[in-house]
């Protein structure tokens, strides 16, 4: 039996097992995702090929994640095919095609749409080759082994707490405050694409968090557009983000002349449009100046460094150094033969099976915290910030 041969052995049994669920924390010794149970089968590092499809190079948090992801496994002795698809579905599904055809013994995807790759990963099925789903679930298809991400819903949580927070309404934690304002208090909301699995539970948990703000009138989403399907941004794209802030502007704020306190943003470049378009409208430039709360994701420099001179007003910052190296720690259990250690067995189902998770916390960044949870972690330096660019 060759070395190919027996890792493949393996990788089915580690399929297996992870389909019915045999998960339990208390069966596994390591930290992490990490599980000693062998399953019959392994396979030496160097022998190993790990595809990584990432989507897209257009976001530094991809970039960072792939880089990440590839450094990590290297390190770990796999060798690694990296892959960006620059958001064009066609592109990767092409990229796993290859990674599958050139051997691959296990995939690392960042879908760009969840639903596109049922053809991709039927293939990987019939060649038993696990399939861990990165950051964004992928669905539809019964060949997803695993998922590593953040706590997507409490993501959302964190961002309406720092809208309500920034409103005057709640402390950091989300505690009502006695003598809050009373409203009403215009707001906008923005969500994600309507392709990512993701943005559904980010605009779930902030609306779950913000709904009492708006039952009692102290929130009124003046536009009215409140439905996922109204306020998603496809693509997570800047550009379709400010041009819908210049519409509302136009439409509901009186071209700028009206209040608007605060914009529900879930991820740092929609943030930045939506900016955009309130600064070229009047409102600002700064918060200090009367600039409406806008809330983010990803702690991007471009974001950070707005953060940091009193524009945006906050981020959610997901480490990718830790999804990386989760990523890392699974795809090394199931080389080894183990079955990864998941924290969530409910949650993420994928409309064929729910998918055993591991879930990352996150932390929210405002100016007062920059100091210590990006520069001080080594995520950006302080001339990075400053400049607002990555070296």
């Amino acid at each position: 039996m060759n070395i190919r041969q027996k890792f493949r052995r393996g990788a089915t049994t580690v399929a297996a097992a992870l389909a019915v669920g045999a998960l339990a924390l208390t069966g596994c010794s390591g930290s992490g995702a990490g599980g000693s149970g062998a399953t019959g089968g392994s396979a030496d590092p160097s022998d190993i090929t790990v595809g990584v499809a990432m989507p897209t190079q257009t976001s530094e948090r991809w970039i960072a994640d792939g880089n990440a992801v590839k450094e990590g496994l290297e390190a770990a002795g796999y060798k690694v095919d990296l892959q960006f698809a620059n958001d064009d579905i066609p592109t990767q599904t092409q990229q796993i095609d290859q990674m599958i055809t050139n051997g691959a013994d296990i995939l690392v995807i960042a879908a760009i749409d969840g639903t596109a790759l049922s053809s991709q990963l039927d293939a990987a099925g019939a060649a038993n080759i696990p399939v861990i789903s990165y950051d964004r679930l992928i669905r539809d298809n019964e060949n997803v082994d695993f998922y590593v991400s953040f706590d997507n819903y409490k993501v959302g949580v964190a961002q309406a707490t720092a809208l309500l927070y920034g409103l005057g309404l709640t402390d950091r934690d989300g505690k009502e405050i006695a003598d809050r304002p009373k409203g009403p208090l215009n707001i906008e909301l923005f969500a994600g694409s309507p392709d990512d699995n993701n943005a559904g539970f980010f605009f779930n948990g902030a609306m779950d968090t913000l709904k009492p703000f708006i039952d009692d009138g102290t929130l009124v989403v003046k536009s009215g557009q409140t439905a996922f399907d109204t306020v998603a941004t496809l693509r997570w794209s800047q550009e379709a983000a400010q041009k819908r802030m210049e519409d509302l502007i136009t439409s509901t704020y009186g071209g700028g002349s009206e209040p608007l306190a605060g914009v529900l943003s879930p991820f740092d470049g929609i943030s930045r449009g939506i900016i955009t378009a309130l600064q070229g409208a009047g409102y600002g430039p700064t918060l200090a100046d009367g600039l409406p709360v806008v809330t983010g994701q990803d702690a991007e420099i471009a974001s950070v460094k707005l953060i940091a001179d009193g524009i945006q007003h906050s981020t959610i910052f997901k480490d990718t150094r830790t999804l990386a190296a989760q990523a890392v720690t699974v795809v090394s259990t199931i080389a080894a033969g183990g079955t990864p250690v998941a924290n969530d067995t409910t949650t993420y189902d994928n409309g064929v099976k729910v998918v055993p998770s591991y879930l990352l916390e996150v932390e929210t960044i405002y100016e007062d915290n920059i100091q210590e949870k990006i520069i001080d972690s080594g995520y950006y330096t302080e001339d990075e910030v400053r400049a607002g660019v990555a070296s």
